[in-house]
């Protein structure tokens, strides 16, 4: 069973992405070691004590609907209610509004904790945590004041509605409208698919964000607003009203997250209330909604980038347990009697290490980015910066990571041989799980569109260089430390970024010279050869911030075996337009 890995998660958050050194110098306010360090691991015995023994009762029953509404596994909703009171949904919330106003870096680090003992749990306070950021940056006074505390404390759960059955990810078709009443609210008609917690009994409201268009709306993006539409209305007291007019038509069987409802939501059918039309709230301004939803979106990209984290460990430990137990033939260097443990066969061995490795560079990614977002809230001389790191690291740990645990979720079935597809086992669960995350939040394909076509150019493209700069110290500490045990693992991160760099300058200079078909059709390479040098970099940072050989051995490893692919990325990035090209006249002609 899942335990979490407290000490290395402390490790990552103060040497390799920078709070240690960020409370040093009194950045990150009252935070201090001492705390960081009492929170996480009570968070670490909550995700292995409560959460934890509770995931495959969310796998194997799942949820249940009956007339709009749905029931969670069993045990689940009183687990979410002694996880709302521990105060856990509110560690990084604003003060103002009962939050604990913590760093966003120490709520993903407990968010990777919740999501390793089951992701299908912590999908629902992570949709709660983006609706709180969107209310709070665009919500009006009144609206934060009825809604706010609530959602802060975990009383009451948030949604995110934008996708329809015509509109996946081109939120250009979206139909939902909503026909102002005259009175300040709005009735809200149509059909939303895939809403995560969308309907569920661990909480008596449910806060919907849901993107319509008004009657007189531009076309397009452009003519999107955000509106508030709760479950139940809620009264000037704070008491619940009348139930809204929005339903849950039905929940998704699915591949894998069984336990987490995924809904399609109908609102204004005339269900509930005297006159159709839910009765929402507009956030932000009309037909500005897009960049209102941005801010739960962006919130939700680094979380789901911690959800790829998350199951690659659990997958990991999974691997790792049955590779010391399992027995199976003979291992050169294994003197005991009998038929060795697994874990002493080398594919075995490289096949877990590889697990490792690729776990711990998506971990030091995402948790780079959460503290950038942490250091672009500040309000000091260099929080644009900051906020640009911030801006430049999103789409990579979103895509790489969630890339990274369907990768090595895959890994830990074959550890388990012929046992890994079978269901008993737990292994195949991962990736069901897993599979989601590449998916939902903005497809991988589009953050790599994002990170080559909107990130790339920060700074008049000058940002990423000075990143890949910053990297290139760890590289050089790498190969200046005399250390032995790193091996070549200087010289293999300097050949990365070297690899990084060229692949770097060919999208730029696609962009600026309009070969906007050679910067898509590298896209997706480019952020994987960018994960890679970034996330050996990182390993190399940590072996060189101590803990001796243990840290140092998988910077080798990773540098060693996994780094060699950038150079063939790059290759792909510079070299393989044309033949893409040339090969698409095949899915043309089925």
């Amino acid at each position: 069973m899942y335990r979490s890995p407290v000490e290395e998660i402390a490790f990552t958050l103060k040497h390799v992405a920078g709070i240690g050194k960020a409370m040093e110098e009194g950045r990150l306010g009252d935070l201090s070691e001492d705390l960081l360090d009492a929170i996480l691991e009570e968070a670490g015995k909550f995700a292995s004590d409560e959460i934890a023994p509770l995931y495959k009762v969310g796998d194997t029953q799942g949820c249940t609907h009956a007339d709009g509404k749905v029931t969670l596994p069993d045990g689940w909703a009183d687990l979410y209610r002694r996880w709302a009171a521990g105060g856990w949904n509110a560690i990084s919330g604003p003060v103002d509004f009962g939050g604990q106003g913590l760093p966003v870096s120490l709520n993903t680090a407990t968010q990777e904790m919740w999501n390793s003992a089951s992701m299908g749990f912590a999908l629902g306070p992570m949709l709660t945590m983006g609706a709180i950021e969107a209310l709070e940056a665009h919500g009006s006074d009144s609206l934060k004041a009825k809604f706010l505390e609530k959602l802060v404390s975990g009383e009451w759960t948030g949604t995110m509605n934008l996708t329809e059955p015509q509109a996946g990810s081109d939120l250009n078709a979206l139909r939902a409208r909503a026909e102002p009443v005259g009175d300040g609210t709005y009735r809200i008609f149509g059909q939303k698919i895939f809403i995560t917690w969308g309907e569920h009994d661990a909480t008596d409201n449910i806060v919907h964000l849901v993107l319509a268009r008004l009657p007189d709306a531009p076309a397009g993006t452009r003519g999107i607003s955000l509106f508030l539409v709760p479950k139940f209305l809620v009264n000037d007291d704070g008491s619940l009203g009348a139930r809204n007019d929005a339903i849950c038509h039905s929940i998704e069987h699915k591949l894998g997250i069984h336990g987490s409802p995924t809904c399609t939501m109908i609102y204004g059918d005339g269900r509930h209330g005297e006159t159709p039309g839910a009765i929402g709230y507009l956030i932000g301004e009309e037909n500005r909604g897009l960049a209102c939803m941005f801010t739960m979106m962006n919130n939700a990209r680094l979380n789901v980038g911690i959800q790829g984290v998350s199951v690659a460990e659990a997958a990991y430990q999974h691997a790792l347990a049955y590779a010391l137990d399992r027995r199976q033939g003979k291992a050169p260097g294994h003197d005991g009697e009998g038929m060795a443990p697994i874990v002493h066969h080398a594919d075995i061995r490289r096949t877990l290490l590889t697990m490792k490795a690729l776990t711990q560079a998506a971990r030091a990614i995402c948790y780079n980015c959460a503290h950038a977002i942490d250091m672009g809230r500040t309000g000091e001389d260099d929080a644009a910066r900051w906020r640009d790191r911030a801006g430049l690291l999103t789409p990579v740990a979103k895509a790489f990571s969630t890339d990274i645990g369907v990768d090595v979720a895959s890994m830990g079935i074959q550890v388990h041989g012929g046992m890994g597809f079978i269901e008993e086992t737990g292994a195949a669960a991962y990736l069901r799980d897993a599979r989601i995350a590449p998916i939902y939040e903005g497809t991988n394909g589009i953050q790599a569109i994002d990170l080559v076509t909107r990130k790339l150019p920060l700074g008049g493209g000058a940002h990423v260089h000075d990143y890949i700069a910053e990297l290139r110290g760890d590289a050089e500490t790498a190969r200046t430390s005399n250390e032995p045990a790193l091996g070549e693992t200087g010289a293999r991160l300097d050949a990365a970024l070297d690899d990084l760099e060229a692949a770097t300058r060919f999208l730029q200079d696609a962009l600026s010279g309009g070969r906007m078909e050679e910067a898509l059709a590298g896209a997706t390479p480019y952020l994987r050869l960018f994960g890679l040098a970034a996330g050996g970099c990182y390993l190399a940072r940590a072996a060189a911030s101590g803990n001796g050989e243990g840290r140092a051995a998988l910077a080798r490893f990773f540098a060693e075996n996994l780094v060699g692919e950038t150079a063939a990325l790059k290759d792909r990035v510079m070299a393989g337009t044309a033949s893409l090209e040339a090969a698409s006249a095949i899915l043309m002609a089925s």
